[in-house]
């Protein structure tokens, strides 16, 4: 794989932050009964699941099952599929020749006709448990993907009448999923699926060998164990490329496990230790239930040495988007795991500083040197290889139709690196992998810019996401544009050090073209107004989540406005990522209700009943970006000012570690429509400006009840000396909370997420 002996600073900052997350959730946790409280959002099943949208899943962040009822047939499908299951032909592009690969299923065939099933997903333990009841009896189920291991573990207890029961494997064709005539995308030419899986047993393990055309193979193996009448199958997946050693690593990972029990202390010790690094709870009992199934769901799709989730995470289904995605879903996939506190999840800093090469391999060679770009599909080693059209989607050339000039998507993906630098507010992400990235991604830019008449700095033409238009001067590079060359300045600032196109990126800054607007608000560019329904808001990336243009600038607040009216009122196109963006958007302009009312809108329209969500195909972008848009409602700390509460609709609310911009981790309170208190430490000691929402006198204190100095910069917000290490409690003044979170009231009974 290219990069793959690159020094990876970003990895071992991963678990250098892994250690500093466990230090910060060392206070947490001593007013909530876990077990209890995530057990109420524990999704369950009174009816048969039929397909991926409302069955079970489980996953580690490299193998991944769904689970339901196999099509037209008396049994249960347990889906096998891994992350690093691809195909290596790039010659045929990313979207088939390096296209994620289908595995196979198992299928849970009991003796009986199934007559009722009654199954819960354990959120807390992350396992499936229950029973499936049948005509000669019933099945006791216990089902994990082990958190660290890679394994799926299936313990059956059956009753004497289902002692018959049988497990049989289906292979997949190891072919891309976009060939399916359904989705009207034929393959390029000479391309073919690979040759069928060998299955051969070796002792007590059964093994489907996948040879593949480009080299290498993934292989699933699998040995079931008897203990009275009860019986467990393990199962795992290995892969290799080019070499051909993944048997007999599969084979290791399933001959070296104990006993269920055994397994499942270690799995539910992972999982015990990440939810307790944060926590919320709100008194909208659906939607605290859909966030903490969010919390679970990117946990069992995501590691930081994990590919970079493709459209469906490890839970490969029928679809035309077989790779990653990096013009809207990658970024959106990963947005909720800073303020919830979960850094050690973060693939994207750790792959694009892996795979740099590749990000400048791709760029045209006439503007490669010093340059960096992503394709829109790639992947997990950032390669879209000699795909177009149909195939894949290359990295674009401004002013050239051919291929598609898309430009922006890596310097948006790097404003998720940016964001866990100012999260953790460690120098090496901003060093060793944003500076340079980001240099190379702008430097691609500067390639194109030039004077018009007019003497501002223009763009030709390129392509703002899914509009189906170029447009010079477009408004989503423009932004991309701005908020790089600003970074950089800023970052060398922070690292003092001194940059060559240091004068360019102000120059950039100072004679840019201005946005264009018309009577509706921001177009898509220069000549191209917004006049179609158009489900992403990459024409409105300045307003979120760049936040180059904000609600607290009054001259920016009527364009803002009509600029969301008219993009959200345009129905038609729009889909489930269209109101999760609505309702950040409406946060930062401190509309509560509005923001409650466009993630409403989105479970109500979109959300399918295990949370998952679907257009074309599947797709686990959106569910996810609408846990952050449930934090922006909560708290935002863009431009330095950590805002608590500001759009927040419900009376009761806690939190505690969540993880702010500047490496604060706050805990509050509100009740009863108030907030009651703060509690904020700091891990870098940067400046801490905070905008409480407290009434009446402060009082700011220590740990040990002295009094802490602190400033009121403007009614409501205040600034506080809050040195590296040093906490911060604050309440009213002669009030006396103890500071500690726990969950709140219920406003009211909930149907549980599933089919119940």
């Amino acid at each position: 794989m290219a990069g793959a002996t690159l020094v990876n600073p970003a990895a071992a900052l991963a678990e250098d932050n892994s250690a500093g997350q466990d230090l910060g959730a060392a206070g947490l946790g001593g007013g909530v009964d876990w077990a209890g409280f995530l057990g109420g959002a524990d999704l369950v099943w009174r009816r048969m699941p039929t397909t991926w949208y409302d069955g079970p899943f489980l996953g580690n962040g490299f193998l991944g099952s769904g689970i339901y009822a196999e099509p037209g047939r008396n049994a249960i499908r347990f889906n096998v599929q891994h992350s690093q299951v691809q195909d290596h032909r790039p010659q045929f592009g990313s979207l088939f020749g390096l296209a994620r690969l289908p595995i196979g299923y198992f299928t849970l065939e009991p003796a009986g006709t199934i007559t009722a099933i009654d199954w819960r997903l354990d959120l807390w333990n992350a396992e499936l448990t229950g029973t499936l009841t049948t005509t000669n009896g019933s099945l006791k189920i216990r089902a994990i993907v082990h958190s660290v291991r890679s394994v799926l573990a299936i313990e059956i207890t059956p009753t004497d009448g289902e002692r018959g029961f049988k497990w049989v494997f289906h292979p997949a064709t190891a072919v891309s999923p976009r060939t399916d005539p359904v989705f009207g995308k034929p393959p390029p030419e000479g391309y073919l699926p690979n040759p069928p899986a060998d299955i051969h047993t070796s002792g007590d393990t059964t093994l489907a060998v996948q040879s593949l055309l480009a080299g290498g193979e993934h292989v699933t193996a699998w040995r079931e164990t008897s203990r009275g009448s009860t019986r467990t199958l393990y199962t795992a997946v290995a892969w290799s490329h080019p070499e051909r050693s993944a048997g007999a690593k599969a084979m290791r990972m399933v001959r070296l496990v104990g006993p269920l029990w055994e397994l499942a202390q270690e799995h539910q010790q992972w999982w015990h230790d990440y939810y307790r690094r944060s926590f919320l709870s709100i008194s909208d009992t659906r939607l605290q239930s859909f966030y903490w199934i969010q919390l679970y769901k990117v946990a069992s799709a995501a590691r930081k040495d994990a590919p970079v989730m493709a459209t469906s995470g490890p839970w490969l289904e029928p679809t035309p988007w077989p790779a990653t995605w990096w013009n809207l879903n990658v970024q959106l996939e990963y947005w909720l795991i800073h303020a919830s506190n979960h850094l050690e999840l973060d693939a994207v800093t750790y792959a694009i500083d892996r795979f740099r090469d590749n990000l400048n391999s791709q760029v045209a060679p006439e503007y490669r040197e010093g340059s960096y770009g992503i394709p829109r599909t790639t992947d997990m080693t950032l390669l879209n290889g000699g795909g177009t059209g149909t195939a894949g989607f290359p990295v674009g050339v401004p002013g050239k139709e051919t291929p598609t000039p898309e430009v922006g998507n890596l310097t948006w993906a790097l404003h998720n690196v940016w964001l866990s630098y100012r999260h953790t507010m460690d120098e090496r992400i901003l060093r060793n992998v944003l500076f340079p990235l980001l240099r190379g991604a702008i430097n691609y830019y500067l390639h194109f810019l030039a004077p018009g008449a007019d003497g501002k700095l223009h763009l030709p033409f390129t392509f703002s996401p899914e509009y189906g238009v170029n447009a010079p001067d477009c408004t989503y590079d423009l932004a991309l544009i701005r908020w790089g060359c600003r970074t950089l300045l800023e970052a060398t600032a922070i690292l003092r050090i001194s940059d060559p196109l240091e004068a360019k990126w102000r120059e950039v800054l100072g004679t840019l073209v201005p946005y264009q607007v018309d009577a509706n608000g921001y177009m898509i560019g220069a000549g191209v107004p917004f006049a179609k329904s158009h489900r992403h808001y990459s024409h409105l990336l300045q307003i979120y989540p760049l936040y180059e243009v904000t609600w607290e600038q009054p001259e920016n607040r009527e364009l803002i406005d009509k600029s969301l009216q008219h993009w959200i009122t345009f129905e038609g196109a729009l889909q489930g990522y269209t109101f999760t963006g609505a309702s950040s958007i409406s946060a930062q302009m401190l509309r509560a209700d509005k923001a409650n009312f466009y993630l409403t809108e989105l479970l109500r329209r979109f959300i399918q009943p295990n949370t998952m969500y679907k257009e074309s195909g599947p797709v686990i972008e959106t569910p996810l970006s609408a846990a952050q848009s449930l934090h922006d409602m909560i708290c935002q700390s863009w431009g330095g000012v950590l805002r608590v509460f500001p759009a927040a609709p419900w009376p009761d609310i806690a939190i505690d570690n969540f993880r702010t911009q500047g490496a604060f981790l706050l805990s509050a309170s509100r009740q009863n429509g108030q907030t009651r208190w703060l509690r904020l430490k700091s891990e870098a000691g940067a400046p801490c400006v905070v905008r409480h929402g407290i009434t009446g006198e402060l009082q700011v204190k220590d740990r040990g009840g002295r009094d802490l100095s602190w400033r009121e910069q403007a009614p409501g917000t205040i600034e506080v000396d809050l040195p590296r290490g040093a906490e911060a409690l604050i309440s009213r003044k002669g009030d006396r909370p103890d500071f500690e979170a726990a969950p709140v009231a219920s406003s009211g009974p909930a149907s549980p997420w599933g089919l119940p």
